[in-house]
């Protein structure tokens, strides 16, 4: 059900992305706003800069993609989407599950539209939390490369995944 994805899948992968992007029309800034969302040359860049695509298939069919991208300090979660006609089954929830499964570092951190008030809700509710407005431009000038007007307008979430290497040691030793 859910796999990598690689470049050789960049039609399937764009095609996810620039359906579900359509829920933005009208509630990112319109200068923001552009079609098709994502271009095949900027999903070539996100490959070349480490980002690796995880997606849900159904019946043969890529349905979902959400990414990530390790960097020294933290994991990003980018380019989490989810075909309109399979939004809210569940589908996002699988792949930022799977996502947490895999995830090597103890900070997760995720971008999206300030205005995209489902996506943000959808985050708190698995767990994320907020950060302020000027912890948001920090995180979004240290890790991510986004034009200023983005900046302006996006919010950044954080999920912490404590690894307690005692509480894993405590679980193989006998009692």
């Amino acid at each position: 059900m859910i796999a990598e994805y690689i470049r050789k899948d960049l039609s399937d992968i764009l095609n996810v992305i620039n359906d579900a992007a359509l829920k933005y029309k009208g509630v990112i800034p319109d200068d923001c706003w552009h079609e098709p969302y994502m271009l095949e040359q900027e999903l070539t860049d996100e490959f070349d800069s480490g980002v690796r695509m995880f997606g849900y298939a159904k019946n043969n069919t890529l349905v979902g993609v959400m990414g990530i991208q390790e960097l020294k300090r933290v994991t990003l979660i980018r380019h989490a989407y989810v075909l309109t006609d399979y939004q809210g089954i569940g589908i996002g929830k699988s792949l930022l599950q799977y996502l947490f499964k895999i995830n090597k570092s103890s900070r997760l951190l995720l971008g999206t539209w300030q205005d995209a008030s489902w996506a943000i809700s959808f985050y708190l509710k698995n767990g994320f939390v907020l950060h302020t407005r000027k912890q948001t431009d920090q995180l979004l000038n240290r890790y991510w490369q986004v034009p200023r007007r983005q900046m302006e307008t996006s919010v950044v979430l954080e999920k912490q995944m404590w690894k307690d290497p005692l509480k894993s040691v405590e679980q193989t030793v006998p009692k």
